[in-house]
Parts: structure tokens; C-alpha cells; sequence
């Protein structure tokens, strides 16, 4: 089970139902089905989604995997491609023995100096490619803080930036919008430097709307914003970025002619699957949103009250990335945010729960539910939910309440997942 605590957890019927519809989704969302899906072996040569590839038309083929689906892509790769790999880079969170594949560990949420040294190395891995080359990438959520290649500006610099959008609420378009043109691996580059070869660049969408040049800032996908826009961004939220450091992205059609970016995977995938256990648990599911955004404690509010105006049994589904604006010093993530602020509305027979399909909610913890069982404990442990909603403090409060989801990480990562269930 991905869930580690689920039987901890599943002290009810409704509880049992949610953690095994969430557990669906995260299944759903692994990187092994759905690399094997598009990558094969076939009778001519290579058939990349869908697409046959002779090995007479190139003579070298190479992988490069960023974010955190990036090892466990590259696993798969290496089981399906074995030898005929001639060369190539991961770079994850995580790491582990590879045979043809270089590993490289980087820092997240937050860029380090290992990522500017992997990123470097891996650009210098695309020297000298030719148009009978083969680049084989895989893109995941992550890849934007992971593949930092800052120019006139410092680690420091780009540090600052990002943790000061975080805080004032900025979205996942604006973060990313900025991010493309601060860095030489993001907003088309790697596909510039991949030029001549024959690219294929297969994606996992953990961004609302699956914008593909949003998805890790979008680094082999020719960038349709400008650097006036970057401006516009900083200024609208306060932030001073020196003018050296913002770059235009590659804009001449080039560079893209022989790149195919092709969506492998998003939300969808994991809904789909949380539908379909939801009906076998004899629930009535409805999707309601795929690319939820907002402030994440209004968000959990207003979905436990939408579950209220529904039918007994009802599952109503929801996915996306919404948002905390900082202003204490506790910890926690979106997910266990969203879920604090719906703890004082739930009412008996129903349950509100959230998760990162990464496994990760900024934190240890992957997100929360909560039910009639939550609120009761916060009284009994005289926890205020307001109080710790100003310290944006929701890991404490659902470590002390017991009712935080555990996964550890998942090596997948399609956005968050929510579920409402009325009983």
C-alpha cells in the first residue's frame, strides 16, 4: 500500500472508502505503466508514443530525465532500452544505481548550489549532437527549481526571488513565467542545445491546465512569454531582480522543428482510476474540478460545503495546485492547509482529504483528511484552527490530531488529489 498509515487511519467505514480511493489515484499516477505505455521496442526499431522510429535513422540514442518522476522514468527506460542507450542524466530528489544513465541529486523546493553543478553537467552532456541523434526526454514536475543555470544573477539572487513569490501568493504560471527567463536549462533551452538531434520529450503534468511550457518551466518547449512580462511580475509583487539576469528564452522555430513534446500523463490518469474505485465501493463519484487553484484554506472550506449540498454516498473529485500565502513560521504544505481550513465546518458523515501525489506536502507528511473524528480530537486536545491557520502551522496540527497521510516518496507527481465523501 502507498499509504503507510493507512490502517492507522481507517478506524471508520467513510475513512476506509477515502483511503482506498486515494490510494487509486496514486497508483494511477506511477511513472512504470505509464512510460511502458509509450516507449517500445517494436519490429522496426523505437515506437515513441505511438510513433515508429527505425533504428536505421539515427546512430546514437540518448536519455535525460528532470523532476521527481525522474528516477523511477528512468528505471523504466533502462529496462525497455537497455544497451542501446549511449548516454545521458537524471536529475531527481533522489538517486540510485543506474548502469547507463549518470545520476545527479538536487535540492527542492528551493535551488542549491548541486543543482546549478548537475544542471551545468548536463547541459555540457548535449555538446555535440547531430541530426542522427536521438534525445530521449522525460519532463515531471520539479525540473523548474532542479535545472537552475543562473546568468547575472546569483544562487542568492534566485533564492530570495522564489521564496518571496511563494510567500505573497503568486501563481504557479507567474512562478514559472519568471523561472524560464532566469535560467539557461528552462523556456526552450535544453531543446536548443539538443539542436540538431531528433528530440522527443515525454511529460507528466503536474501543473493546472497542462500548459506543457509551464511543466518544469518548460525546458525543451519553444516559450511564448517575454521578458516585459517577467517584469511585469516583479513589480507586481514587489521584488527587485537585477535586469542582467533576466534572459530571453529561444524564440527562432529552429530549434523546435524536429521536437515532439508529447503529454504522457496528467491528473486525469489518477481521477479516472479514483472514479472507478469509487464506483466499486458502490459510491457515486463526480469530477468536479482538474485544475483546482486558489488559497488553499478557502479552497478546503468551500469543498466541505459543496459536499453538503450533494446526495448521501456521493465522491466528489477534485485535482490541481492551490496556493498559502505565508505569514507564520509553522510548517506543512498545501494539502495539509487545505484541509485545516475545513476542519471547523466538517460535519458528522463527512470527510474532506488532500495529497500531493509526490508524496511530499512540504514536508514528511503527503496531506490530511479530516471528518467529525478530527474536529472532536481538536477540542479534546484544545487545538485552534485559527491559531494555527496564522502560523501556517497544519503539519503540527494534524501530527498532534494523528489524521496526516504518510507515503513517503511516490516517484510520481501529477498534482495534488482531493476527495469530499458524504456518507
Amino acid at each position: 500500500m502507498l499509504i503507510k498509515n493507512g490502517q492507522e487511519l481507517g478506524s471508520t467505514e467513510l475513512r476506509r472508502q477515502a483511503l482506498q480511493i486515494l490510494e487509486a489515484g496514486l497508483a494511477a499516477a506511477a511513472p512504470d505503466a505509464v512510460i511502458r505505455k509509450n516507449v517500445e521496442i517494436s519490429s522496426v526499431g523505437l515506437k515513441i508514443a505511438g510513433e515508429d522510429i527505425a533504428f536505421g535513422e539515427f546512430d546514437r540514442i540518448f536519455v535525460l530525465t528532470f523532476g521527481k518522476c525522474a528516477f523511477s522514468s528512468a528505471l523504466v527506460l533502462e529496462d525497455i532500452l537497455g544497451d542501446r542507450i549511449s548516454g545521458g542524466a537524471v536529475l531527481d530528489v533522489y538517486a540510485g544505481n543506474l548502469k547507463h544513465l549518470k545520476c545527479y541529486v538536487g535540492d527542492h523546493p528551493y535551488p542549491s548550489e548541486r543543482n546549478i553543478l548537475a544542471t551545468r553537467a548536463i547541459l555540457e552532456s548535449l555538446n555535440g549532437l547531430t541530426a542522427r541523434d536521438l534525445v530521449l526526454f522525460v519532463v515531471s514536475g520539479g525540473g523548474s527549481t532542479l535545472l537552475c543555470q543562473p546568468s547575472g544573477i546569483t544562487l542568492e539572487d534566485e533564492m530570495g526571488m522564489v521564496e518571496n513569490l511563494f510567500k505573497k501568493g503568486a501563481t504557479i504560471a507567474e512562478l514559472n513565467t519568471v523561472r524560464k527567463h532566469i535560467s539557461s536549462a528552462r523556456g526552450g533551452f535544453m531543446a536548443m542545445r539538443a539542436y540538431p538531434a531528433r528530440v522527443f520529450s515525454l511529460i507528466f503534468s503536474d501543473v493546472p491546465g497542462n500548459d506543457l511550457g509551464l511543466i518544469s518551466s518548460g525546458p525543451t518547449v519553444k516559450d511564448k512569454t517575454t521578458t516585459d512580462e517577467v517584469r511585469g511580475i516583479l513589480y507586481k509583487y514587489g521584488i527587485g531582480l537585477p535586469e542582467a539576469g533576466i534572459l530571453e528564452t529561444p524564440k527562432e522555430e529552429k530549434f523546435f522543428e524536429r521536437v515532439e513534446n508529447i503529454l504522457v500523463a496528467s491528473n486525469q490518469i489518477s481521477l479516472t482510476a479514483m472514479s472507478s474505485k469509487a464506483k466499486e465501493l458502490g459510491l457515486s463519484p463526480k469530477l468536479i474540478s482538474s485544475s483546482l487553484e486558489g488559497e488553499a484554506r478557502v479552497v478546503g472550506s468551500k469543498i466541505i460545503q459543496e459536499i453538503r449540498l450533494a446526495t448521501p454516498g456521493t465522491v466528489n473529485l477534485y485535482a490541481g495546485e492551490t496556493t498559502v500565502t505565508i505569514k507564520g513560521d509553522g510548517q506543512g504544505g498545501r494539502n495539509q492547509e487545505l484541509v485545516l481550513g475545513a476542519v471547523d465546518g466538517v460535519e458528522k458523515g463527512e470527510l474532506l482529504a488532500s495529497i500531493a501525489s509526490d508524496g511530499r506536502d512540504n514536508g514528511d507528511h503527503a496531506g490530511a483528511l479530516c471528518d467529525i473524528i478530527t474536529r472532536e480530537k481538536s477540542v479534546v486536545l484544545n487545538l485552534n484552527t485559527g491559531d494555527y491557520l496564522a502560523r501556517n502551522d497544519s503539519y503540527n496540527f494534524f501530527r498532534a490530531t494523528k489524521d496526516y497521510l504518510e507515503t513517503g516518496r511516490t516517484g510520481a507527481n501529477l498534482s495534488d488529489l482531493m476527495i469530499a465523501i458524504k456518507s
